[in-house]
């Protein structure tokens, strides 16, 4: 059982090095080079176009606040608690009341399929942190972890050394940067639009982060009850671009 925990809480395994300041890392996390697989999906957005409940920019901007205020509520409760507590008795723990949470099963596997991406990926690079391989290795053998994406990325932000504030600003980033790049492969925007649209969100994005930000897990909920509806019909469509 000593292998199962594998405690990083007191900073002693975080990033200390002086020859690589912290800033690397994070933009290195954020950085769309970084092969997490998170342009395979598009959040539902696909199967709102066929429902027709995205037909003009201003829906697609509408929708877009909708994730990203769906993404504070409901995921970024995990995103905190894994960065603050960076163990893998708290990672296990959250990854399976996650896996518990998440109510259709395109989601969940979006989830599984990028975080489990995300892990692989920062275990290869991020080598100054070596306890994210051994992490890695033992949830692998385990076999009883789904390594969903938000509490993957909170437990790595927190064993980089990235404030917990930093972290979910981040996690609301790359949300927002994913859903306005699908929406861009679609053809609902073109590429300076959709900078522009960025650009526009960002006022809003960091309102609800500020919203959701530090909550407990105990706390999270669902607010846009819809968007997890048509991202479940994902699975029904004839003919998709995207995973989810």
């Amino acid at each position: 059982m000593e292998d199962d925990q594998v405690k990083i809480s007191d900073g002693k395994e975080r990033q200390t090095s002086t020859e690589l300041p912290l800033q690397w890392s994070e933009w290195q996390l954020l950085d769309s080079i970084l092969p997490t697989g998170g342009f395979a999906h598009s959040f539902g957005i696909e199967a709102a176009i066929q429902a027709r409940i995205i037909s003009s920019p201003e829906d697609l901007q509408t929708y877009v606040i909708h994730i990203l205020e769906n993404t504070g509520s409901l995921v970024l409760p995990f995103v905190c608690m894994a960065t603050m507590n960076p163990d893998l008795e708290t990672w296990h723990k959250l990854d399976r009341t996650l896996d518990a949470t998440l109510t259709n099963e395109v989601s969940r596997k979006a989830s599984m399929a990028q975080g489990s991406a995300l892990m692989r990926v920062a275990a290869s690079v991020f080598t100054e942190v070596p306890s994210l391989k051994r992490m890695r290795e033992i949830s692998l053998k385990s076999g009883s972890v789904a390594f969903h994406h938000a509490p993957v990325f909170g437990m790595i932000c927190g064993l980089l050394g990235f404030h917990s504030g930093t972290s979910q600003r981040a996690y609301m980033f790359i949300t927002g940067r994913d859903v306005i790049s699908a929406a861009t492969r679609l053809n609902l925007v073109g590429p300076l639009g959709a900078a522009v649209l960025q650009h526009q969100i960002a006022p809003v994005a960091e309102s609800l982060s500020k919203k959701w930000m530090d909550r407990t897990v105990e706390e999270a909920c669902q607010t846009s009850p819809l968007l997890d509806t048509v991202q479940g019909c994902h699975g029904y469509l004839f003919s998709r671009l995207f995973g989810s």
